[in-house]
């Protein structure tokens, strides 16, 4: 089982709306409002994907009542626990025109102690039934930064197999837990080494970085896939895995079908290799759907054969 951890749960919301201009009244063209937070989002995909996922975390009041409700309308098992406060409501607007996408997302609710002390004992229950655990997202109001690094702790005692993908100073704790895997995007691993990356070296360089602070693979989403120094073997290996771009209807939610096409992929016992290239094919994929986390398996399959892997060394000249 595959489990996907969201503590700040929310209903995304997403509007279409063509020349979009700040200041001005607008009507969309299509909308569509489900269930997210990027742990939702992944265990949407790792279910279409046809593997084992259960998605937990918190979820309350009548927000959080319709979260669970259209999880369990789409057949995805999930364990929220329920909390006192309303979970929040994201809006993004895309426009079809330009390609832009404009987030807003609320902060989320307030979390009491109590609550998640409930939330480490469904958790922990959980794992025992588990081999893969995903923490993902924000945190919300409550909740302190080193939460992610705790339950790591927690997790590999039970040898479950800890993936992380958040930012800021949770990501910075997280990785000092030396989780094994980590996957933020390109913004987010510049804030984790402290510097912008400029070229393909720069970016190289980065994820062999991350992994010296503490994770034992180190993978970073870029538009066109994504750059990872992983295990074979037991050796460090360093590569690019890229597949060309794709006329996108949205790129909202790519980065959470990459991870879900990555952990589905090492659920099912892939080679390393195997596993990037099959999480960079579900990325771009999902880019043809308006909605995060939502991608065609066999369109995936075709898309696969396009996806390019290139050993990387440290030093060397690279292209």
């Amino acid at each position: 089982m595959i489990i996907t951890v969201t503590l700040n749960a929310a209903l995304d919301k997403t509007l279409e709306v063509p020349n979009f201009t700040p200041g001005r009244r607008h009507r969309t063209v299509d909308q569509t409002t489900m269930p997210g937070g990027k742990g939702v989002n992944i265990a949407r995909a790792v279910k279409r994907l046809g593997q084992p996922v259960i998605a937990t975390g918190l979820a309350g009041g009548a927000t959080g009542n319709r979260i669970v409700e259209e999880l369990n309308d789409a057949g995805i098992l999930n364990a929220f626990v329920r909390i006192r406060e309303e979970s929040r409501t994201n809006t993004a607007v895309l426009d079809p025109t330009t390609g832009m996408h404009t987030e807003v997302n609320e902060r989320g609710p307030s979390v009491s102690s109590h609550e998640f002390e409930l939330f480490c004992e469904k958790l922990l229950y959980l794992a025992k039934g588990a081999s893969i655990c995903v923490l993902a997202g924000s945190l919300p109001r409550g909740i302190e930064p080193d939460v992610y690094a705790t339950l790591i702790g927690e997790l590999k005692r039970l040898g479950v197999v800890t993936m992380v993908d958040t930012e800021g100073e949770s990501m910075l704790l997280a990785v000092r837990a030396e989780p094994d895997v980590i996957s933020p995007n390109e913004l987010e691993a510049e804030e984790l080494v402290g510097h912008e990356f400029n070229d393909v070296a720069d970016r190289a360089q980065a994820v062999a970085e991350m992994t010296r602070l503490g994770p034992a693979e180190a993978i970073m989403t870029v538009d066109d896939g994504c750059y990872a120094q992983v295990l074979e073997d037991g050796v460090p290996t360093l590569h690019r895995v890229r597949v060309e771009e794709q006329e996108a209807r949205s790129s909202i939610g790519s980065g959470d079908a990459f991870l879900a096409g990555y952990v589905a992929s090492r659920y099912a016992g892939d080679s390393p290799l195997d596993c990037l290239r099959f999480g960079v094919a579900c990325g771009a994929e999902s880019t043809q759907h308006f909605g995060a986390g939502l991608v065609d398996p066999a369109k995936v399959e075709r898309l696969l054969d396009e996806v390019q892997v290139e050993r990387l060394e440290l030093g060397a000249e690279i292209s």
